[in-house]
């Protein structure tokens, strides 16, 4: 019984320590070829997109991203500073879209006369974008390029 649990701890062991080489080299794609146990230069920061043009939505529900710095912008159980432009009585002066109706809906889908506290926090879904390329290749898809995939498949059908 020993030497079977030995021979089990000993197995383990080489498979972990072959399981982290291949990860190593995995992971270090995007380290620019920098092992894991070195420390590579750090890249720039890229600058943040500050153009304030709306943004084309990937796919349906897509919570719209911030097209504008918001570096210091106080969203805390204080203060929202995102409400002073995109708040309903703001609006008409800074001309910022509304942020939606459904930022005052309760979870019983009541509305109410302010932003529900669950939809206060604006980063939560909300992001900034920096103008940068992507770490690794993108694939994505988006709904529009879907559905004419799909109807095309079903005029090849007839």
């Amino acid at each position: 019984m020993k030497l079977l649990s030995k021979t089990i701890v000993a197995s383990a062991l080489v498979v972990a320590m072959i399981g982290g080489a291949v990860a190593q080299e995995s992971v270090a794609t995007l380290r620019s070829g920098v092992a894991l146990d070195e420390n590579a230069k750090p890249p720039q920061i890229p600058a943040m997109t500050n153009n304030d043009l709306r943004q084309v939505r990937n796919y349906p529900e897509q919570p719209p991203l911030i097209p504008h710095k918001i570096e210091g912008y106080q969203i805390d159980s204080k203060a929202n500073k995102c409400l002073q432009c995109h708040s309903r009585s703001a609006i008409g002066e800074s001309q910022a879209p509304m942020i939606s109706i459904t930022h005052f809906m309760n979870r019983d889908n009541q509305f109410l006369a302010s932003v529900t506290p669950r939809r206060y926090f604006c980063t939560q879904c909300h992001v900034p974008q920096l103008e940068t390329d992507p770490l690794v290749e993108n694939t994505f898809v988006d709904v529009d390029q879907v559905l004419e995939y799909v109807a095309g498949q079903q005029k090849e059908e007839k």
